[in-house]
């Protein structure tokens, strides 16, 4: 399809109330022009209303207010002259004025019939303490209650409009407040992944290092701080490996838990099995980091404990939680529940932190880490 071209004049040149009232302001300045009335009194109510009319158009924009009282005197005067008039003067001077404070949302609607019905009420007295004709008297009459009728047909569109703006007003507001809850709460959401890697990381490799330091410093024992600058070697790296899960968590590129887990269970240098029960569904990537972590944690620690001996790694989908279970036989050495690295310890940490809890220990002839998330 080609490109539409673009109008050359907009589709809406002025607002209606406006263009409304430049038709009414001609209608009056040509009643008061062409009007054949004898009587001063008849000419003094024609000025009346139209300087109340003009007063009227001035003041609508600033002062409604103000505006609408001009204009209910405006339509009251040639009412009183219907009666009386020589010509449809006065009958044309009512017609403008009653149709556009019928229109006007700020008065009532109370407001409106009142002063309307005052204006028909006028209209009817008059004409037959001035001898009119009673269809003419009640032609006059009709005519303005149906003018009535349109005008406040006409204001609900108005009131309509104005509570349709003042609608989409509130909806940006609350929109941007919850694109502005939103960004705080990722920031959140950065903060925690970014302090939960690195706050155990580095707190870890800081102790071990002070250890070295202090073996050398105070013991000589070259050894044991050998042991220890290769142990933060491992912490650094394993650090480095959390960072990056992290950071794809927050990019969102994260694998899904299950595809995780499959590639760390085949990159174990022993050999791992890995199944999944249950239904998969996403998890939050806090969630998702902390269970990928402690597979690794428990993956080098039986790689360290329990080398060559087959291990086992279980993600299951429950209900209302998410299962991961790690086990393999026990080996030749007996280890504690926090072997290094992170260790099990940070593993609890960073899994309470997602809502989640951590077990370890041995028990029917193999060691057993199982970590379960709420989801």
């Amino acid at each position: 399809m080609g490109k539409r071209e673009k109008p050359l004049l907009p589709d809406t040149i002025a607002p209606s109330w406006l263009v409304v009232q430049a038709l009414g302001t001609a209608a009056v300045v040509v009643v008061l022009l062409t009007a054949s009335e004898s009587s001063p009194w008849i000419w003094t109510a024609y000025g009346v209303s139209g300087a109340c009319w003009l007063g009227f158009v001035a003041a609508s924009p600033r002062f409604p207010r103000v505006a609408t009282v001009l204009l209910a005197v405006a339509s009251i005067a040639p009412s009183i002259a219907l009666g009386w008039a020589e010509d449809s003067s006065a009958i044309v001077l009512a017609v403008v004025t009653v149709s556009r404070f019928a229109t006007l949302t700020e008065p009532s609607v109370a407001a409106i019939l009142g002063v309307v019905g005052l204006d028909a009420s006028l209209a009817a007295v008059t004409g037959l303490v001035a001898g009119a004709t009673e269809p003419l008297v009640f032609g006059n009459v009709g005519v303005l209650l149906v003018l009535m009728l349109l005008g406040l047909n006409r204001r609900q569109y108005e009131v309509q409009a104005v509570q349709a703006a003042a609608l989409l007003e509130q909806t940006k507001l609350a929109q941007t407040e919850h694109a502005r809850a939103a960004a705080l709460d990722e920031r959140t959401r950065i903060a925690r992944e970014i302090h939960d890697v690195l706050a155990h990381s580095l707190g870890a490799l800081g102790v071990h290092l002070e250890v070295a330091e202090a073996l050398l410093a105070e013991k000589s024992d070259v050894d044991g701080a050998l042991g220890r600058v290769r142990l933060s070697r491992r912490l650094a790296s394993d650090g480095l490996a959390e960072a990056r899960d992290a950071v794809a968590a927050l990019r969102n590129d994260v694998p899904s838990p299950a595809e995780a887990l499959r590639q760390l269970a085949a990159a174990h240098h022993d050999g791992a099995t890995f199944e999944v029960v249950g239904e998969q569904r996403p998890l939050p990537s806090a969630a998702v980091v902390s269970l990928v972590g402690v597979a690794r944690e428990a993956l080098t620690n039986a790689a360290k404990h329990a080398s060559g001996r087959p291990v086992s790694l279980r993600l299951h989908f429950a209900e209302a939680e998410v299962r991961l279970r790690v086990w393999n036989e026990l080996g030749e050495t007996v280890r504690s529940e926090d072997t290094g690295g992170f260790g099990l310890t940070g593993m609890r940490e960073r899994l309470a932190l997602a809502g989640g809890t951590l077990t370890a220990g041995p028990g029917y002839g193999r060691w057993t880490v199982e970590a379960v998330v709420r989801a």
